[in-house]
């Protein structure tokens, strides 16, 4: 994945002296130029004292004192052909990978930019629920990911640190489709949805066309920004995440474990026989201070966050691949900012994180994003059965606002019930939160998340190729 620290818009003299100069300071710049070669607009330039003194800065000065110049045609004929794309993903993540596949399968060509330089392989696991597989088989990846038996999660068994009291709680049943809820690698994801993509790099282009832009990228998104959305909010409480790897095998139950006590909660899942996915969350406080070096920070789970839990949590965490631990605080976007916000603006819009970043206590946040390939890919795809070809301009725009419409509400209430879920868990020592949790939340678990879990997003249409014909509406993205 190529890299780049700026971003120039415009091969002119201006682009071209600006990438030369913070190439000569060791900054890595891409210029963007809509024009199919160089813009030799004007017949000459008369470059005064000034100029000169400029362009021996740069390390061009002595170049121009060669009696001859190439023409301005051969720079065109030798400018590489323009590199033509639909839609525009910025993010390679779960939700921007799933997006291009969902377009790809409706015959949509998609550009997914990455500023990392490889697959963002953020945490260690994910666990994703039926609503996901589901998704997943839309997008004909589902397959791939039930080649390695990943254990389903079936049930609980919640400790409370402070009674030494264990209650076991049931994950929904399968559903019609023998879905169950998996943890999986994160990076065995990333890499099935990234193999269903054409095979290439980011490669510079002198032209670059779209009819469409999704940002995915993320919760701290500059598409969202761009558009309006309020930055996502603090919810008081960090997450510190990891995998733990046992090469003789971990012998632990494949059950969910989970230890909750005031103000913190832990759990482990076995992924397989070897690796074993541990999460701690805990209330922000003020002063506080989480290292960041992932040695620190499993030292300082074991001997002060967690050093009261059972030593079988201690021994995971203990095992962890240091590669994986990482600590974050758990942000959110407001509810009412994403029913109310633009998340859709003319031919851009947003996906995943990016529009509803939500804490991670439901579990839903990679499913969710899932779920938003599949709809907006089927928006997409009526829209060129409609019209026999890939449309830009109104019917893109409206496109994506029938895709937005039918999101909101759904990742609304997921923002919700993610924020309550981690609340009830985690909140207060008083009686009533305890009645709350204990007697009420664990005891009707798998009956209050499971229509959240089951839910089907839907299916892609089937898109002729031949419908896939670019319009040339001087509305496009360039």
């Amino acid at each position: 994945m190529e890299e780049h620290d700026v971003v120039i818009v415009g091969a002119g003299i201006a682009g071209l002296a600006t990438a030369i100069a913070l190439k000569r300071v060791g900054v890595k710049a891409l210029v963007l130029e809509k024009s199919e070669g160089l813009r030799a607009t004007g017949a000459a330039i008369g470059l005064h004292q000034n100029a000169w003194l400029a362009l021996e800065a740069l390390g061009v000065a002595h170049k121009l004192t060669a009696t001859t110049y190439p023409p301005l045609r051969n720079e065109r004929e030798r400018g590489r052909k323009m590199e033509e794309h639909d839609v525009v993903i910025v993010g390679a993540g779960i939700a921007g990978l799933a997006t291009a596949i969902a377009l790809k399968r409706v015959g949509v060509k998609a550009l997914v930019l990455e500023k990392s330089e490889g697959l963002r392989a953020i945490g260690a696991a994910i666990g994703l629920h039926q609503n996901a597989w589901l998704a997943l088989e839309a997008l004909g990846v589902a397959h791939k990911l039930t080649t390695t038996p990943y254990p389903p999660l079936r049930k609980a068994n919640v400790t409370n640190i402070d009674t030494g009291a264990t209650q076991q709680i049931a994950f929904p049943q399968p559903d019609k489709h023998g879905h169950e809820s998996r943890p999986i690698h994160r990076k065995a994801l990333l890499e099935a949805l990234a193999e269903e993509l054409p095979v290439g790099t980011i490669r510079f282009s002198s032209k670059l066309k779209s009819i469409a832009l999704i940002g995915c990228d993320g919760v701290h998104s500059v598409v969202a920004r761009w558009l309006g959305l309020t930055t996502p909010v603090n919810s008081g409480r960090w997450a510190v995440r990891g995998l733990a790897i046992f090469p003789e095998g971990h012998r632990l139950d494949v059950d969910f474990q989970q230890f909750v006590t005031i103000g913190k909660r832990a759990a482990f899942a076995a992924i397989n026989d070897k690796e074993v996915y541990w999460f701690l969350v805990g209330k922000s406080s003020k002063g506080e201070d989480i290292p960041h070096d992932p040695e620190m920070i499993k030292k300082e789970v074991i001997s002060n966050f967690a050093k009261n839990f059972p030593t079988s949590y201690l021994r995971v965490v203990q095992h962890s691949d240091l590669s994986t631990v990482t600590w974050a605080p758990l942000l959110f976007r407001f509810p009412w900012d994403v029913i109310l916000g633009n998340l859709s603006k003319g031919n851009i819009t947003v996906a995943g994180d990016a529009m509803h970043p939500m804490t991670p206590d439901l579990a839903q946040g990679g499913c969710s994003a899932l779920e938003d390939a599949v709809v907006l890919g089927r928006h997409i795809g009526n829209l060129i059965i409609k019209n026999k070809k890939l449309v830009a301009g109104d019917q893109v725009a409206e496109a994506l606002e029938r895709y937005v419409k039918e999101r909101k509400w759904r990742v609304a209430k997921l923002i919700v019930g993610s924020y309550l879920v981690g609340w009830v868990q985690q909140d207060g020592s008083g009686w009533f939160m305890k009645f709350l949790r204990d007697s009420i939340f664990y005891r009707h678990f798998s009956s209050l998340i499971s229509n959240d879990m089951q839910y089907d997003c839907g299916k892609l249409p089937c898109v002729s190729s031949s419908n896939n014909e670019l319009d040339n509406d001087p509305r496009k993205i360039y």
